[in-house]
């Protein structure tokens, strides 16, 4: 059997940084494994693309969660990557750290290492932030952070306009001193393409005598002696194969794979392994529980003044767009759908900001079988402002349904189960009404779409989110850091609780989730991790 120091199971998000980070000196041997393809595939690489691949099993694992009484019994899409960079290849871009307080949190939960002053060098070191250095951002590093301010579609000054008019502040950068208020958001691209993990980390990897990357590999078991883990069984090509780690097995499959990989094992609530026939190498009831997600919904206007729509629909739009886009990697195809957005508080009293917000110049009312028809918007000019919320307080879990490793896990998010959720999601919709019908937006809205002007009591503005909301694509704490094994799978070094050479590196491992997009922070948990990593090799 082939020994590797380091095995790592996932090349997303943090995967890819992790083999980056471990191999650069070249003291160490490095196996990545991933279960999906390449992502050299032009809707891959092309930023506004991700609506090709968003049910595209090529490149997607899509996920269904269970039907969920708290979105009235939908089951909802869950997109996650699979291919090299993860869900950095197939997500929207929006490049958000967090909030300073989500990560102090971390630390006074007692995960030393975790605090906001703690990550801001490693922050600032894996950037290459299109906008300049200063004490907050970042210059030189291998991620590089596109300004989009002077791309972004002319509407999106109406919407920071109408939201300034509605008492938010313009902030000119939400990875500054502070996320309160509207403005343009920064997005991970370079040279109009997708700057996924694997075009910013594993590329410069592979290159490497001492890495190795295999493909098309579904990691099944990890593979222990007594309580140590010492390698990982695959699935290749229709063959089973087993490779050993001298030093340490990683899992970075993110906030599903990684507790799936983990129950497979024999490494999680021992009801659930007992019932399903899996010998318990280690109970842990943690494992695959403490399941966090924003939730999100969009209010849709048809508009008097044209929007992406009237570009990206006709034929002659997309020969236009694509032409652009081909010969100068520019325009609306370069960009994410999310133009602009913003952090509010639905409350005064509250302390910091609760709700995110995200400006679309386009509207996807009419659906298209088979994909998310970003590149085939409605016939009218339509925009969308949407919302999601930063820290809910429901959680779900996700648990395996057998011993396969390829029937997908049950995903059981229980969204809108508390009432505080339900109550700041309430809030939140009324506030997004309140920007529409302020001056700069109610001059040019036509009417209101979706949910529609019919909708206004509270119990009908609860109903239509319930119906319409979804996972905005954020779940992390499958398997939570925390320095007591009662209550967290992993310690505050990222080492399972109860088992040697076994860390998780990836969001599974958030406390709670943070105040914003998640893959940020997603990429300096890898960064971070690799520093742990490397500090503890004798």
């Amino acid at each position: 059997m082939q020994t590797y120091d380091f095995i790592i199971v996932g090349s997303g998000s943090a995967g890819s940084v992790l083999a980056e980070r471990l191999s650069a000196s070249g003291r160490f041997s490095v196996l990545v494994l991933e279960a999906g393809g390449t992502d050299r595939r032009f809707y891959v690489q092309m930023p506004l693309g991700y609506g090709k691949t968003f049910f595209d099993p090529a490149v997607n694992w899509n996920y269904k969660a269970e039907p969920d009484p708290g979105l009235a019994g939908n089951a909802d899409h869950w997109p996650r990557g699979k291919l090299l960079g993860g869900s950095s290849s197939i997500n929207a871009m929006v490049y958000i750290r967090g909030a300073r307080e989500d990560f102090d949190a971390w630390a006074a939960a007692g995960n030393p290492g975790w605090s906001y002053d703690d990550l801001l060098p490693a922050f600032k070191a894996l950037e290459d932030n299109e906008a300049g250095a200063n004490q907050w951002r970042g210059v030189g590093g291998p991620l590089r952070i596109t300004d989009c301010s002077e791309a972004v579609h002319p509407l999106t000054k109406r919407y920071l306009a109408a939201a300034q008019q509605a008492g938010l502040p313009f902030n000119p950068d939400f990875n500054g001193v502070s996320q309160e208020g509207v403005g343009i958001y920064q997005i991970t691209t370079k040279d109009g393409r997708r700057m996924s993990t694997a075009r910013a980390f594993l590329r410069p990897a592979i290159r490497r005598k001492n890495v190795r990357v295999e493909t098309n590999a579904l990691a099944t078991r990890i593979l222990f002696e007594g309580k140590r883990a010492v390698g990982v069984e695959y699935e290749q090509n229709g063959e089973t194969k087993s490779v050993r780690s001298g030093r340490e097995v990683i899992l970075c499959g993110g906030s599903i794979n990684s507790p799936q990989l983990l129950q497979l094992s024999g490494v999680g609530p021992s009801a659930l392994l007992a019932g399903l026939g899996i010998p318990v190498v280690h109970a842990n009831e943690n494992v695959g529980a403490n399941l966090q997600d924003h939730v999100g919904i969009n209010y849709t206007f048809k508009g008097r003044l044209p929007t992406l729509n009237q570009i990206l629909r006709p034929w002659w739009g997309k020969l236009l767009v694509g032409m652009q886009y081909i010969l100068l990697r520019s325009g609306p195809l370069s960009l994410s759908m999310n133009n602009a957005g913003g952090f509010f508080r639905t409350d005064p009293a509250l302390a910091r900001p609760n709700m995110q917000l995200y400006f679309q110049a386009f509207s996807t009312v009419i659906p298209k079988s088979g994909e998310r028809p970003i590149l085939t918007p409605d016939p009218w000019p339509g925009f969308s402002i949407g919302l999601s919320n930063c820290r809910p307080s429901s959680r779900g879990e996700i648990m395996i349904r057998s011993k396969n490793p390829r029937d997908y896990p049950r995903i059981t998010p229980h969204a809108y189960s508390t009432n505080a959720d339900v109550d700041e999601m309430l809030a939140a919709v009324k506030f997004v009404r309140k920007i529409a019908a302020m001056p700069a937006m109610a001059e040019i809205i036509e009417e209101e779409v979706l949910p529609g002007p019919s909708i206004t009591s509270d119990a009908d503005l609860i109903e239509d989110f319930r119906k319409r909301s979804g996972t905005v694509y954020h779940p992390v704490s499958t398997c939570r850091m925390g320095p007591d094994a009662s209550r967290a799978v992993v310690d505050p070094r990222l080492r399972v609780h109860g088992i040697a050479g076994l860390r998780v590196i990836d969001a599974s491992i958030f406390p709670d989730n943070i105040t914003g997009n998640t893959n940020a922070a997603s990429i300096l948990t890898g960064w971070k991790g690799a520093e742990l990593v490397l500090e503890d090799q004798k």
